[in-house]
């Protein structure tokens, strides 16, 4: 495997806990970037090289990757990024359709000060349409804004969960389709609309296409994409 872009400008004496945030956040970025497709297995030895880290705070970065779903520790090897199974893909998806559908009927509630909150993240997303990172980063945010306004911490939690396992499913899509670029944000503003109109029915209608459509892209290609047509009926 090649990690072709380290990080051994990080300093070797920063403390512990610090050194294991560093660790963590470029491994999960560099996880989340490989294909869905793909099967990766990752050492110690490499991510030492690559982040400039002793072993310890990598060893803690690899359990917290492993408690959120994103690999699977090999002992004294390293540890497994599998593939995403069609599944996995669908078994999320059918839960953030669950999640997104109950909070924005309770979100559409507070139209006034969410309507505007969506229009911003909206022009700022227009803005990032040729740079996938941040336009799913942007995707997330404007999703998130839905979710928090529904008052519901666990749920917001849950929902945190769900959208960094799919994280890695999304990045391909974006960065290989400008049509789906276009699609998207042609959805949030039905999405945006909705919640400015102050009907929920009509708000988490436009929610179910978007999120239906979502999945037809993340589905590998040559399958069928009933298990798309499934999130219309979920919620």
């Amino acid at each position: 495997m090649n990690l072709a872009r380290t990080e051994k400008t990080r300093s070797r004496s920063a403390k512990p806990q610090a050194a294991q945030d560093i660790v963590f956040a470029w491994l999960k970025k560099h996880v989340v970037s490989l294909p869905r497709t793909d099967s990766t297995f990752l050492t110690e030895a490499e991510v030492c090289r690559a982040t400039g880290m002793s072993r310890t705070p990598v060893r803690e970065a690899f359990l917290r990757l492993e408690a959120d779903g994103f690999l699977r520790i090999v002992p004294k090897k390293g540890a497994f990024v599998p593939a995403i199974a069609e599944r996995e893909v669908e078994a999320i998806m059918q839960a953030r359709a669950l999640v997104e559908d109950f909070c924005l009927r309770r979100a559409v509630r507070l139209a006034e000060f969410l309507a505007p909150e969506l229009d911003r993240l909206l022009e700022k997303q227009e803005q990032q349409q040729k740079s996938p990172l941040e336009f799913i980063e942007l995707d997330r945010e404007f999703h998130r804004a839905i979710i928090r306004s529904a008052d519901n911490p666990i749920l917001a939690d849950f929902y945190e969960t769900l959208r960094d396992r799919q994280m890695r499913m999304g990045l391909h899509a974006i960065a290989t389709s400008q049509q789906r670029v276009g699609a998207v944000l042609v959805e949030h503003r039905a999405i945006a609309d909705g919640v400015r109109s102050g009907d929920a029915d009509r708000a988490a209608a436009a929610m179910a296409r978007h999120l239906t459509e979502t999945l037809a892209v993340l589905r590998l290609p040559g399958l069928n994409i009933a298990g798309a047509r499934s999130l219309e009926r979920a919620v």
